[in-house]
């Protein structure tokens, strides 16, 4: 399902609950950056599911828990893809 991003007003209205996946990044991908980072850091820092959920995503994880932790898995699984096999598809010679 696509939606409107989270609270913050990221430019994208496209963000989906399930990240789709491919061996190298995707447009998405390249759309969605800074919500990986955002995810990634809100990790670090220990944030909830739900947290990551409403104030990155925009999905209230009261209203919809199930789809509130999909979602959030899913784009934390993609962030962690990134930064641990797709970053080098970012440093490669254009």
């Amino acid at each position: 399902m696509n939606r409107p991003t989270g609270t913050d007003g990221t430019e994208s209205s496209t963000l989906r609950d399930e990240v789709p996946w491919s061996e190298s990044l995707t447009s998405y991908d390249r759309q969605h950056f800074k919500i990986y980072l955002r995810i990634l850091d809100a990790c670090a820092d220990n944030a909830s599911i739900e947290e990551m959920a409403d104030l990155i995503l925009g999905i209230d994880p009261a209203l919809e828990p199930v789809r509130a932790s999909n979602a959030v898995r899913s784009h934390i699984d993609r962030a962690n893809w990134i930064v641990t096999t797709g970053y080098k598809e970012l440093f490669a010679a254009e």
